[in-house]
């Protein structure tokens, strides 16, 4: 793949980033649009778990396998809870924590510092979610393909928090819409980052694919899992959409060809 793929691939998230921040800024019906959230973090949730388990992790012990067989699982293994901890150290110590959704507490996000550190933890979310992509895409095409859809299935709530976050901290707007491109710029950032690293540093990613999968599993299991949990007290299907998403990765991984 040459940058200009790349690029592509980026921008698509990150336009996902920015749809997700106009649902809350546009004049639509909000309670119609935390619906469509609901379903879509769920169906993420599936699709993101099913591809890391049976795509990103196979994938990552194949690379570390090939450039020496000793301790190939332990070393793929050891970077994946890296990442997932990395993302726990920023989620609930630098950044306040956050749902996957509409910000409904205000109270907790009446200082405006607390509401960038919050868009801060988010971009190191975002970020990550395009080096996941970039890596996934130089192992082969189909576990890129694969990782790509999984992350863009939780972008649109991804730009929907941003969103509510600066709106419930009493930012108008104007910022709440600087957020969103701002989460979706990080994506870009990430996927250009490891492609044009790539070229320089030969191993790149046989660090980066593990690494990022523990900040993507982070996102499915620690993030989206608990809100479907929290969200299927409104709508007990909310949860029966997890497993369609597994049997759409499922699919897609039976159609689409190494």
């Amino acid at each position: 793949m040459n940058y200009a793929t790349f690029f592509l691939f980026g921008l698509a998230l990150a336009t996902a980033n920015v749809i997700g921040g106009l649902l809350v800024t546009s004049s639509a019906s909000l309670a119609r649009n935390a619906r469509l959230l609901r379903f879509l973090i769920a169906l993420g949730a599936g699709f993101m778990l099913a591809a890391i388990f049976i795509e990103v992790v196979p994938a990552t012990v194949e690379v570390w396998a090939r450039r020496s067989s000793d301790h190939a699982v332990l070393n793929a293994t050891t970077l994946l809870l890296a990442g997932y901890l990395l993302i726990h150290l920023f989620e609930h110590t630098i950044a306040p924590h956050f749902h996957f959704g509409a910000e409904t507490h205000p109270e907790r996000l009446l200082r405006p510092t607390a509401a960038y550190a919050a868009i801060g933890g988010l971009s190191i979310h975002t970020l990550f979610d395009g080096v996941s992509i970039a890596a996934a895409f130089l192992v082969n095409f189909k576990v890129g393909l694969l990782v790509f859809i999984a992350v863009l299935l939780h972008k649109v709530p991804e730009g929907f928090t941003a969103a509510s976050i600066m709106l419930a901290s009493g930012r108008e707007m104007r910022r709440a819409r600087w957020a969103t491109l701002l989460i979706g710029g990080a994506t870009l950032l990430g996927v250009m980052s490891v492609a044009i690293a790539q070229a320089h540093i030969e191993p790149l990613v046989a660090y980066a694919l593990p690494f990022s999968a523990g900040v993507t599993l982070y996102v499915a299991a620690s993030d989206l899992i608990p809100e479907v949990n929290h969200l299927e007290e409104k709508n007990p299907l909310t949860s029966v959409v997890v497993f369609i998403g597994v049997a759409f990765f499922y699919l897609l991984h039976l159609m689409i060809e190494d």
